[in-house]
């Protein structure tokens, strides 16, 4: 019977969420004090489990690189890269768009995705302000080549991490096996982008002319913070892909890098703690205790081991099962606990084997837990947090309007990635 009111909890939560009938963090705690109430979340699973607890690492890592942040915009660097950008596209809409998504996709496959879409969203919204254009499209877009990105490298997306540790598979496993396919579908983005917003595309010359005209370097007011808040900014980037080897979790790496650009700055709190989100972080601990007791019910394990009693020996169903399973799910609950959750039963599937179509059950949930978080406004972080910046500078994005774009480029992405898995596994092995 509890099961079945957790159930019912979580998916009255979804639907505040998804219709906005009040605001996403009230729905959030609403369906965590729920979870209190019903007797499946104590203090324990909620703050110290590791399976079914609020994930630590995700907040303070969102912490430590929004107090960076807040430090950098201090220095004008933001509006240096927005004019920059506008520049070199020309002050065309559609050249931006692709320059931004770019951006965001390659260097969401070296860092965590969430910390891409923070350094570039803001940039964005200048951009988008000097040409007189409205940020959303950008700002979607931008959330969606971040999770796009992301699933090229073991550390562009949590999971992969989940990944990895469970299967065994290296950097390089990643670098071979899934940055061909992601190269792939961001060309295919970019086509899915020039059609899904060509409403948005309003070339203003006069505008774009004035932009022309502007000196980027003017826009730099304090260049000695700058450049110790960007050696800071370097180390920490070192920090996040070194972070294995260093026994050091990205969040820690975060914070010791906040901590130092507080220290050399000397800025005043409300300064730096100006362009924290702290909404977006209540909100994340909300939706994870709700996933967190979806897990402690056992929920999401039981879906999971219905699919290895449902596949049984037949990889190329597994594959296509767990390929487009992981997308549905996570696209409704987030994909780090949902990996964690599933990769022991895929560990399960594949044994002891080594052989291609085994491991293909390992890209198989990467790519659906990665590709699946752009389907709607709360399945990846990135997603979450872009979210929040917009509503922040007053360019509110709904969760239908997210999703409506998400759902498109979810079905496109995914579809594409069975067939690179069905042609390089099944067929081409």
């Amino acid at each position: 019977m509890t099961t079945y009111l957790v159930v019912a909890a979580f998916a009255a939560a979804y639907i505040l969420i998804a219709t906005e009938r009040i605001h996403r963090v009230a729905a959030a705690l609403w369906g965590a004090a729920a979870m209190v109430v019903l007797g499946v979340v104590d203090a324990k699973t909620a703050f110290f489990s590791e399976e079914t607890g609020i994930d630590w690492n995700v907040v303070f890592l969102l912490l430590g690189m929004m107090v960076i942040v807040g430090v950098l915009r201090q220095t004008g660097v933001f509006e240096y890269l927005a004019i920059w950008a506008a520049k070199r596209a020309g002050g065309r809409p559609f050249a931006v768009m692709v320059m931004l998504v770019v951006i965001t996709a390659v260097a969401s496959a070296l860092l965590d995705n969430v910390t891409t879409v923070l350094l570039v969203a803001p940039v964005t919204l200048l951009v988008c302000d000097r040409l007189g254009l409205n940020p959303v499209p950008f700002l979607i877009a931008e959330a969606m080549a971040s999770n796009i990105g992301g699933t090229a490298t073991l550390v562009g997306d949590p999971p992969n991490i989940i990944i990895a540790s469970r299967s065994g598979l290296s950097f390089n496993d990643f670098v071979l096996n899934m940055t061909p396919i992601v190269v792939v579908l961001l060309l295919v983005f970019i086509g899915l982008c020039r059609v899904m917003f060509r409403r948005s595309f309003t070339y203003d010359a006069e505008k774009a002319e004035a932009v022309m005209e502007l000196d980027e370097r003017e826009a730099i007011e304090d260049r000695g913070l700058l450049l110790k808040a960007l050696v800071i900014l370097g180390l920490v980037l070192v920090g996040f892909v070194s972070h294995s080897a260093l026994h050091l979790e990205p969040s820690i790496v975060a914070l010791l890098g906040a901590g130092a650009a507080v220290a050399v700055s000397r800025l005043e709190p409300g300064e730096y703690l100006g362009e924290v989100e702290w909404s977006t972080l209540v909100f994340f601990g909300g939706l994870f205790v709700m996933v967190g007791a979806l897990v402690e019910v056992g929920v999401v394990g039981s879906v999971g081991h219905a699919l290895t009693e449902a596949v049984g020996d037949r990889l190329l169903l597994a594959t296509s099962v767990v390929l487009g399973g992981s997308a549905v799910l996570s696209g409704m609950v987030d994909n780090i606990p949902y990996v964690a959750t599933l990769a022991p039963v895929i560990q399960d599937l594949v044994g002891k084997s080594t052989d291609a179509q085994h491991q293909a059950l390992w890209w198989a949930l990467g790519l659906g837990a990665d590709l699946g978080g752009n389907s709607t406004a709360v399945g990846a972080s990135a997603n979450v947090v872009i979210l929040g910046i917009a509503a922040r500078n007053g360019h509110r994005i709904s969760f239908w309007q997210f999703t409506k774009y998400g759902l498109v480029v979810t079905s496109a992405t995914v579809t594409l990635s069975w067939a690179y898995l069905w042609l390089r596994y099944f067929v081409l092995a």
